[in-house]
């Protein structure tokens, strides 16, 4: 899906940025793929890598369905608040409820990095405060970015401690075999 998008919003330099993506209603996979051509579309980011879909448990609230995850690499122009409100938009615009901390949703879209300098402010910490601590982030994003040195640590050195954890690649089948949502 990586391609060209339109013209980019904002008029600050063009800023490597990481995203996270996550789904657990509907078809989890398309929510992914149309969040990033959302994105896209917006002239948000231009999206550089999209990594594999993982298939992953629950992770804080845990009495729910399964989640797709998946992680991008992509250029903007926006700085960090204007990219946050730019997710947030997308994400409401998708539809996206509020609802338990860590519960289900149809989407969720966190920036994981942008640019190479730390962030922080009330609304929002970078690189994400939990990024280390998440093997449905770390795992796909050290597919696309294997060198990423965050913070001066290895991504790819810390999505290997997680290499128990009982993420699986989403194959298409997936589809036809997922519990049905509520």
């Amino acid at each position: 899906m990586p391609s060209n998008a339109p013209d980019l919003q904002g008029a600050g330099p063009l800023t490597e940025t990481g995203l996270g993506l996550g789904s657990n209603i509907g078809d989890k996979p398309g929510n992914i793929l149309r969040a990033l051509a959302l994105l896209q579309e917006r002239g948000v980011i231009r999206v550089t890598a999209i990594s594999s879909m993982y298939r992953t448990p629950p992770w804080g609230y845990v009495d729910q369905d399964f989640f797709a995850n998946a992680c991008a690499l992509g250029e903007t122009r926006l700085g960090p608040l204007e990219l946050l409100a730019a997710t947030n938009a997308v994400e409401r615009d998708m539809g996206r409820q509020t609802s338990v901390r860590w519960g289900p949703r149809l989407i969720d879209i966190d920036i994981l990095f942008h640019g190479d300098a730390p962030f922080e402010t009330a609304q929002l910490k970078l690189p994400h405060k939990d990024l280390f601590e998440r093997a449905f982030v770390l795992t796909p994003l050290a597919e696309i970015a294997p060198d990423l040195h965050l913070l001066g640590r290895s991504v790819k050195e810390a999505a290997a401690r997680f290499a128990e954890e009982p993420l699986e690649k989403w194959t298409p089948e997936d589809n036809k075999t997922a519990p049905s949502d509520p």
